[in-house]
């Protein structure tokens, strides 16, 4: 018997490179932990892909930016300016390089002479070394740095342990008082009035275990952040060509299906993602295939997708 986990899960509204698609929208993706909401990324059209996808502007709160490129940051003028229209109140917080700070703050100058209705909170990032940039009950997130043209970060997302419930029947036929509860969630057994040892294990649904995923933005190959992603149950990892172009991938700090792939097996994950695709490119297939051939567990997303961040170990 075991409890049902809450959702901890990603949904991909754009998998495109630099050039937007007619059916392909810029880097943004909307990660789900339990009661909390982050996006990251924010590529031109994230609002619209996040009413077509039902996420709601209200429970975003953390925006988290891996680099200043324009596929990654010109839907944020835009999605602020539709949360002020909507009389937005809590704080916004952002997590980004530093520069992003002064860009923002003269666009929403220049449209709103007296304002927004909501505070931004900015959190600037390190781009040398790994750095604990959010933590809470339920997640703790990691920034790290990867290797592309201008500094950038990935981000790893860390859920918290859980303990577990107690079977409430449990808790009625050994009539188990209030005052033993947490210390029986914390592991220990119970002993009844008439002195009969009941083990933990018949009295608790099986134990959460927690989940993680981490999220690679535009990067040259480079074992640098393995270690950082190391063990996490789903991984993003950008794949911008095939290797028909790994000297293009090299030269302009992007990746192929292959280095994402790699990326994957050498630091021992469950799943893995690929995205950022090229223009140049009709369909995946050719990067997904290649990728396979290094990590099986390998998938190519597409708009929409909801990907559960399940624990496969």
């Amino acid at each position: 018997m075991s409890g049902q986990a809450s959702p901890f899960q990603l949904t991909i509204l754009g998998t495109s490179s630099a050039l937007p698609t007619s059916n392909r929208y810029p880097t943004a993706q909307v990660l789900q932990v339990p009661g909390r909401f982050f996006l990251i990324d924010c590529g031109e059209g994230t609002q619209t892909q996040m009413r077509k996808y039902g996420i709601g502007f209200s429970k975003i709160n953390h925006i988290f930016i891996s680099h200043l490129h324009g596929d990654h940051i010109f839907g944020l003028i835009g999605l602020i300016s539709t949360m002020s229209l909507l009389g937005r109140k809590n704080d916004l917080h952002l997590y980004s390089h530093s520069e992003l700070q002064k860009y923002l703050t003269d666009q929403i100058q220049f449209h709103y002479s007296e304002g927004i209705p909501f505070k931004i909170t900015w959190h600037p990032l390190n781009f040398k070394k790994e750095q604990k940039i959010y933590e809470d009950s339920k997640v703790t997130i990691y920034s790290f740095p990867l290797v592309h043209r201008i500094p950038t970060c990935g981000f790893r997302f860390d859920e918290k342990p859980v303990l577990p419930n107690l079977i409430p029947e449990k808790i009625e036929e050994y009539q188990i008082p209030i005052r033993e509860r947490q210390r029986i969630k914390e592991g220990g057994d119970f002993t009844t009035s008439e002195g009969k040892l009941i083990p933990h294990a018949e009295l608790a649904l099986k134990k959460h275990e927690p989940r993680s995923f981490a999220f690679c933005s535009d990067t040259r190959y480079d074992e640098l952040y393995i270690d950082s992603v190391r063990n996490v149950d789903l991984l993003y990892h950008e794949a911008t060509f095939a290797s028909d172009n790994s000297d293009l991938a090299h030269s302009t700090f992007h990746s192929t299906g292959k280095d994402a792939a790699t990326v994957a097996q050498k630091a021992g994950v469950s799943q893995l993602i690929i995205g950022h695709f090229s223009a140049r490119y009709k369909d995946h297939h050719t990067i997904l295939k290649e990728a396979q051939a290094v990590f099986q567990d390998t998938i190519a997303i597409a708009e929409g997708d909801v990907i559960k961040v399940e624990k496969n170990k």
